[in-house]
């Protein structure tokens, strides 16, 4: 990696940081304190949904004096909002409401939410904090390849770059040769899409003839999926850039709720002037200390037409001490959800599990689906997975039997493996489906 980009992973300056990100810890609880407290009246007192569920735990917003009183009320879920569809999860009158986003709803009703103007000031303030922790700073031009629409990655990524003082190019999804030819033309130097994606996006630039390396890029930021450090590796060796991870989710705001800082790759520090975290064991449901896994929630602090209440992600992960912004707690990567985790003859597993011995197995290529099937009355996986273009047939063989000893030895279930083609399988624009589940039901 050139000394150029290295510079661009510099730490801010701190007369460049919000002041909540200057702030100590007892400063940054007591705000948390008096936001929380806000939350819940807001929500109980405009949101009939939160007023029957507090009820019936036999809460009240008064009830709340500390944070850890946050632990006594209960949680929503994704079932919540789509009981409400489309609008009764809102807390304000519609004319306040200046943006609506929406899930895909590919499982069902989507899930709805809105925004006030303050709310939309608030996603772009974080999401231009997150940028600027990912390397970027006024003047950088952001190649923005999240789709736009209904989903929130494109146009909240947009307002915080704007926000943040630098050019936003609204290339959005698709039209992958395109992407390369705008990012050869605009040579900008950040870039902002799903992992996946990018991967997609490198091979392209391969297929024309050009080195992904001589790009004019040297941040990306990856967020909307979970991607594993062995995809970290392959990407930042093959573009020569920094890849940080960003988080979010639609329903708390959308991407921008937590960060990795360039400067240090450690984990996500999350914007907790704004956004409230608590991890569970997702099976009693008992929130559990910083540093022991388990599903996250959320709680919103300021949000106003949709304000969300102990929010489960699904996604797994472990809360620990801040450190480029100290008095904000970091999570860990997202590596895999709660609902996306498989039981394959009595083992867990999930696909992040199979894309790092993809990723360290040589000859293959790091895009690969899981399909369950059923064999008598058992469950069965199988994996199917690119070559690399430069593979022999021979180096196939072997690597499909080393994976499939490799996810034996390491999780501890038996898979088939099928490597096909470089360019078989589907790419993925947007979020990636890895998994198909083909079962007799």
């Amino acid at each position: 990696m050139t000394t150029v980009r290295r510079r661009l992973g510099d730490a801010p300056a701190s007369d460049q940081l919000d002041p909540a990100e200057r702030m100590s810890v007892d400063e940054l609880r007591a705000l948390q304190l008096e936001r929380l407290q806000w939350t819940l009246r807001h929500a109980y007192e405009n949101v009939p949904f939160y007023r029957k569920s507090f009820d019936a735990a036999g809460v009240h917003p008064e009830d709340c004096t500390e944070l850890a009183d946050l632990a006594k009320f209960p949680t929503t879920s994704k079932a919540d909002l789509r009981d409400n569809y489309p609008f009764g999860m809102f807390a304000v009158g519609q004319d306040r409401v200046r943006r609506v986003h929406a899930s895909s709803g590919t499982t069902g009703r989507p899930t709805v939410v809105g925004y006030t103007g303050r709310d939309i000031d608030t996603w772009a303030t974080v999401m231009a904090r997150s940028i600027r922790a990912a390397g970027g700073r006024p003047g950088h031009k952001v190649h923005n390849a999240y789709g736009y629409g209904l989903f929130t990655g494109g146009l909240g990524a947009h307002y915080g770059i704007e926000k943040l003082g630098a050019t936003v190019i609204p290339v959005s999804g698709g039209m992958t040769p395109r992407q390369v030819q705008l990012i050869q033309d605009f040579r900008p130097e950040i870039i902002m899409l799903t992992p996946s994606y990018m991967l997609t996006i490198i091979d392209e630039f391969s297929k024309q003839g050009i080195d992904p390396r001589s790009s004019s890029l040297q941040v990306g930021i990856f967020g909307a999926e979970p991607w594993t450090e062995q995809m970290r590796t392959e990407i930042e060796d093959r573009m020569d850039i920094h890849a940080v991870d960003i988080y979010g989710l639609s329903e708390v705001m959308g991407p921008g709720v937590s960060q990795e800082c360039v400067e240090t790759k450690d984990g996500l520090h999350i914007w907790e002037d704004h956004f409230y975290p608590e991890v569970i064991d997702p099976l009693d449901r008992n929130v559990l200390t910083d540093g022991e896994q388990g599903e996250l929630l959320f709680t919103s602090l300021t949000k106003e037409a949709l304000p969300i209440i102990r929010y489960r992600t699904r996604d797994l992960t472990t809360l620990r001490p801040g450190t480029a912004r100290p008095a904000m707690r970091r999570m860990d990567k997202i590596t895999g959800r709660s609902d996306d985790m498989i039981v394959l003859r009595g083992v867990n597993l999930f696909p992040t599990q199979i894309e790092e011995i993809v990723l360290r197995t040589p000859g293959l290529a790091p895009h690969f689906q899981l399909v369950l099937t059923t064999e008598g009355r058992m469950d069965a996986l199988g994996v199917r997975v690119e070559a690399r273009h430069d593979t022999p047939a021979g180096r196939r063989r072997d690597a499909a039997r080393e994976l499939v000893q490799a996810v034996k030895d390491t999780v501890g279930v038996t898979v088939t493996c099928e490597v096909v083609d470089p360019d078989t399988l589907e790419r993925s624009v947007g979020k990636l489906a890895r998994l198909v589940d083909r079962r007799e039901r």
